[in-house]
Formats: structure tokens, C-alpha cells, sequence
């Protein structure tokens, strides 16, 4: 009975995510040549044809989109189920910080991806302010933190970048010929010096209207139409609205976010922890 080839499969969903068999030959470490046999091997396997040329590129046909959504369900429960017998000897206490900002986004994939991987492990989750996070992991009270600093004295790989934008209810009346009240977070705040700053160097006026001790407190004054604030584009939901350029708005920098983790740590399980995520997390965005 005929079976699949596990490499042929991710060799073609590798094509499909690079979108050319060269960079596909690159990813996966081979010549091009080596890729064409493989996708001819398969094509031979399933009876199908499964590239078709498109200018000087080639696509997937409709038996190769089938194919791909079969490949990448199989090779994902080959890859879990391998992961979970290697690592499920791991038991212990991981401690993992994480901002308000990032809870529905980041945060999610990086628990989902430790729960996967080692199933015996507990996760300590605490959810607080970026600057407050990441001063617990300097004094240990932390294993791993996810912020938006960038902060050298920390070991760290970026989990993505996120853009920074104006928000305001969504019944908010901008005036531009009025100094722009501002809704801030009280204390240090990455998101309170890029609005600043910003507005300073536009030559925007601009007030300190209103002060948050949390993101929570930040969301209800924008609903409330109470001011404009600096936040990340994920915070923006049906009650908010972003303004732009085209309202008068200078633009704002995009923001790393890297889960960090103090170096040269102790405990091999957070360790084993921060590499395998480092791992998955770069092999799923190449």
C-alpha cells in the first residue's frame, strides 16, 4: 500500500510558505535540484500534477492546494506528537510575564506552544506594566517576560512586530486647532514618551488630560471620549477608532515585542523552555 513521504510533505508545504523552490532549497538546507525530485517523486505518488508554471514562477494546482492542506495537518500532529514523547518527562514551575497590551495576541500563542510541548510543566502567568515586568525578572521574581523594551542586559528573540497608533473612541470629535488632550499612563511608559515625543517634534500642541494606573483604566477614558492616546494597533476594537495623517496626526514607530529571559539562568527547565520556544516561534514566521 502506497504511503506519503513525511519530507516530501514538508518540503512542499516549505514551497508553499517560501512561495519559490529555491528559497525553499535554502530553508531546508539542500540544492533546488533536490527539491524538483522530491515534488517529482510525490507528484508520481499521488498521480497528479502538482505545480503548474505561472510566468517564471510556479503555483500550486487545485490537487496541490488539496495536497497542502493535508500536509500541513499531518506534519503538524508528526511534529506534536514527537515533541510531546521527547519532552514530557519535563515537570517544574515556569514563571512567564506578559503585558496588558498583549494578552489577546502574543501571549496566547507562547502559553499554547509551552502547554504543547511540555505537557508536565506548570505556567505561572502574571499579567502587569512592561517596566514593573521586566525589573521582577531582574530580581528573579520572573522567568520570562514578553515587552516591548529593548533591553540588552536580558538574552531575547523577537515574536513580532506590532504598530504603534493614535486611538480614540469611536464617537471622539477631533480638533486639531485645540491642544490634543491626552489620555496617559501614569509612571514610566514606552507608549507615553512616543506620543510626546511625537507631537513634539510635529510641533503639535498638546495637554496631559487624563493619567491611568492601568491599560484598563486607558480603554475606558477612550471609550468615554475623554482624550487620544498612543497605543498598539491591537488594542483597537469597535468601541475605538485610529486617527491618522489624514486627521493631522504625526506618525508613530513600530514596536518590537521579544520574550526576554535573564541570562545565564539556573533552572535548566525554563531554559529548555525559552530555546524550544525560540525555535518554534522562528521556524513558524520563516
Amino acid at each position: 500500500m502506497d504511503t506519503l513521504d513525511l519530507d516530501q510533505l514538508r518540503t512542499l508545504a516549505t514551497i508553499a510558505r517560501q512561495q519559490s523552490f529555491a528559497a525553499a532549497a535554502v530553508q531546508l538546507g539542500c540544492t533546488q535540484s533536490a527539491i524538483t525530485q522530491q515534488m517529482q517523486k510525490l507528484e508520481e505518488r499521488v498521480g497528479h500534477t502538482l505545480f503548474e508554471k505561472q510566468g517564471r514562477q510556479k503555483r500550486l494546482t487545485e490537487h496541490g492546494q488539496r495536497l497542502l492542506g493535508y500536509a500541513q495537518r499531518m506534519l503538524a500532529i508528526h511534529d506534536e506528537a514527537l515533541s510531546n514523547l521527547r519532552h514530557q518527562h519535563l515537570e517544574g514551575l515556569v514563571r512567564i510575564g506578559a503585558p496588558h497590551d498583549v494578552s489577546d495576541t502574543m501571549l496566547p500563542p507562547v502559553l499554547k506552544e509551552m502547554a504543547l510541548k511540555f505537557p508536565g510543566m506548570q505556567i505561572d502567568i502574571h499579567m502587569g506594566r512592561s517596566p514593573f515586568l521586566m525589573e521582577s525578572l531582574k530580581q528573579g521574581e520572573l522567568d520570562m517576560v514578553i515587552s516591548n523594551r529593548d533591553d540588552t542586559t536580558f538574552e531575547s528573540f523577537a515574536l513580532r512586530s506590532s504598530p504603534t497608533v493614535w486611538l480614540c473612541g469611536a464617537n471622539y470629535v477631533h480638533d486639531p486647532s485645540k491642544p490634543l488632550p491626552l489620555v496617559l499612563a501614569s509612571g514610566p511608559s514606552i507608549f507615553r514618551r512616543l506620543a510626546c515625543d511625537a507631537l513634539d517634534a510635529a510641533d503639535i500642541r498638546w495637554t496631559p488630560r487624563h493619567t491611568c494606573t492601568s491599560l484598563v483604566g486607558i480603554r475606558a477614558a477612550l471609550r468615554a471620549d475623554l482624550g487620544i492616546t498612543a497605543r498598539g494597533v491591537e488594542q483597537l476594537d469597535p468601541g475605538l477608532r485610529v486617527l491618522g495623517s489624514g486627521d493631522g496626526m504625526p506618525p508613530l514607530p513600530d514596536l518590537v515585542y521579544k520574550l526576554y529571559i535573564r541570562s545565564h539562568v539556573v533552572n535548566p527547565i525554563t531554559r529548555q523552555v525559552f530555546e524550544n520556544l525560540k525555535a518554534r516561534m522562528r521556524l513558524a514566521g520563516a
